[in-house]
């Protein structure tokens, strides 16, 4: 059975994109074959998978609107994941799909005739709640929430369980939340736990475990096209290392492996 996880959350700079990047090769490099799929109009995870979003013909937005089937859009990428690229038209495709009737399962449409030769799904949904957000959503079975471990970072949390919640009720009554992701993690302050911790208390939110930290690895890698995996070994590559088993002892029926604040 495919896994189809979308990682979302409204507010920017909470490394979203590196979760996906990081944690689609980082599944890759355990044999799992993997397909992630770039939501959001920036473009960042084409970008950081080593493809210029200005100049590529297709993307995803050619699919979402109907001109072009997902395998035709297909791109290879050195970390050995599949990719549904992204371009600045998809900033135009909510607008488009805002007059379609049943205009939440467009991406679920799209992603079907995939589904048999991927065992991983992996959604970059875009920094909003919009249509292609929820198309995001709509599409997956659990979605995970990238926190970041600075003051105020969970503003906007409440909001995005309540669309998580109303998509259940809708369109998707087998969504599962995960929890929430801690990124940017500085394990030598009390202040990142106290985040964390004020988080879970607040939403009754998991907190997934281990926690990515702060590095500047991270920069470096998606600046040269790449992950932070396909350098030299860190701390954030081993981190999303770790995330990725223990995702797959999650799908393989286990517990979740959840961040211990004392």
């Amino acid at each position: 059975m495919t896994t189809v996880l979308a990682v979302a959350n409204q507010k920017g700079g909470v490394a979203k994109t590196t979760t996906v990047a990081s944690l689609g090769a980082a599944l890759a490099g355990v044999g799992q074959r993997v397909l992630v799929v770039d939501l959001d109009p920036q473009g960042c995870l084409t970008f950081s998978l080593g493809h210029n979003p200005d100049r590529l013909e297709r993307s995803v937005h050619d699919v979402l609107v109907g001109d072009a089937e997902a395998k035709e859009v297909l791109l290879d990428t050195d970390e050995g994941v599949s990719l549904l690229p992204a371009t600045i038209d998809l900033a135009g495709a909510e607008a488009l799909l805002l007059m379609r009737p049943g205009r939440e399962f467009a991406l679920k449409r799209a992603l079907a005739p995939l589904l048999a030769n991927v065992d991983v799904v992996i959604i970059d949904c875009p920094p909003s709640l919009g249509v292609l957000t929820l198309n995001g959503l709509t599409a997956a079975e659990a979605v995970l929430v990238p926190l970041q471990c600075e003051t105020l970072a969970h503003r906007g949390v409440g909001q995005l369980l309540r669309t998580v919640s109303e998509v259940k009720q809708v369109t998707n009554p087998g969504l599962e939340l995960l929890g929430a992701l801690p990124t940017l993690y500085d394990a030598r302050t009390t202040h990142s736990r106290d985040v964390l911790a004020d988080v879970a208390d607040r939403y009754d939110l998991p907190v997934l475990s281990p926690p990515i930290p702060r590095t500047v690895r991270f920069a470096e890698a998606s600046a040269s096209g790449a992950t932070v995996l396909a350098g030299r070994k860190n701390k954030g590559a081993q981190a999303y290392r770790e995330l990725a088993e223990n995702l797959l002892e999650h799908w393989a029926g286990n517990d979740l492996v959840t961040f211990d604040q004392q």
